[in-house]
């Protein structure tokens, strides 16, 4: 079992990650390969550490420090039949290897993966992981909200046959996001099955700003974009939500200002809408959570959608206009 984990400035959950892998009850060979980027905190340290306490822990260099790329890096580098994809702030829940080599074999997919369980440390954090599983924020994505096993459109990380991987080049390293999105699209064009399951949870640790969350959704929202015009009929009314209302708010406010008030009642819905919405979402959370969660959604929502919006096209013409070869040679 390989086990690929490209790293950035990962400092604060490295450690953690790693262990979530290594103490896995898997009863198969286990080899963990990170791809280090160009971090500016104690990563390096950090797995440098990792690879003295336990041989199966190994490096390589990321040195653009972009994801698709180190994905890359890590799956050249490995050597097992399946290869799981898991984030340095992701933390796999007990039984996830096992289950996932499992349901490969029960399904015939070609990837599964699950439920990204968002979790966070502090009042922000949980707010904007209630808003990460709530549809009001995210809208019917499974591996966000949950739901029943089945066929997808993509999965959170996901656990892959080898041979998958090398059959699509791996991932695009011209998606520096969406690339996850991007290569279970041509998995499924492919004839591949993608499968999602409940059974598979990895907790994930939110972003612990407003502007580290707003430059996450925005960079979410370019690439979704970028996606979209480099494959198409890949999008669906789910991701024309965000840019529909940043447009809906932005017109309503300028009708505000310059033609009639009745304009505002607009942006005044919005804000009722993602008010209320976050009542259910905050059950059970400190008060302090609770009253972020709208911030937390406005964030997201008016972040990924002004992404949408303002992606440029030449950046798709650059990575439609690229003719890449395999980034993952065909054993």
């Amino acid at each position: 079992m390989s086990v690929i984990m490209p790293v950035l400035n990962e400092e604060r959950h490295l450690r953690s990650s790693v262990r979530h892998i290594l103490d896995q009850d898997y009863p198969g060979e286990l080899e963990v390969v990170i791809a280090l980027g160009p971090s500016e905190d104690r990563t390096d340290e950090i797995a440098a550490e990792l690879t003295a306490e336990d041989a199966r822990v190994r490096t390589v260099p990321n040195p653009t420090g972009r994801t698709p790329a180190g994905l890359n890096a890590a799956i050249r580098a490995s050597r097992h039949p399946v290869v799981v994809r898991v984030d340095g702030h992701g933390m796999l829940s007990p039984g996830y290897i096992a289950t996932a080599v499992r349901l490969l074999e029960e399904t015939g997919a070609a990837n599964v993966g699950g439920i990204m369980h968002a979790e966070g440390e502090n009042d922000w954090e949980r707010a904007v992981a209630a808003a990460m599983t709530s549809r009001i924020g995210v809208g019917n994505a499974a591996f966000h909200t949950g739901g029943e096993a089945g066929e997808a459109e993509t999965v959170y990380l996901g656990v892959f046959r080898r041979e998958v991987l090398e059959q699509q080049g791996g991932y695009n390293e011209e998606f520096v996001r969406a690339q996850d999105w991007e290569l279970n699209f041509r998995i499924r064009q492919a004839g591949g099955l993608v499968w999602f399951s409940p059974e598979l949870l990895v907790s994930y640790r939110p972003r612990p700003s407003v502007r580290a969350l707003a430059k996450q959704y925005r960079n979410y929202g370019r690439w979704r974009h970028v996606v979209a015009r480099y494959h198409a009929g890949s999008i669906n009314p789910r991701y024309l939500a965000p840019p529909a209302a940043v447009a809906a708010i932005a017109l309503g406010t300028v009708a505000g200002v310059v033609l009639t008030p009745w304009g505002f009642a607009v942006p005044a819905a919005y804000l009722a809408g993602i008010t209320v919405g976050s009542l259910p979402a905050g059950r059970g959370l400190p008060a302090g959570a609770r009253l972020r969660i709208p911030v937390a959604l406005a964030t997201m929502h008016m972040s990924w959608g002004w992404g949408f919006l303002t992606s440029p096209r030449k950046l798709a013409k650059k990575v439609i206009a690229s003719r890449r070869e395999a980034a993952v040679p065909a054993g």
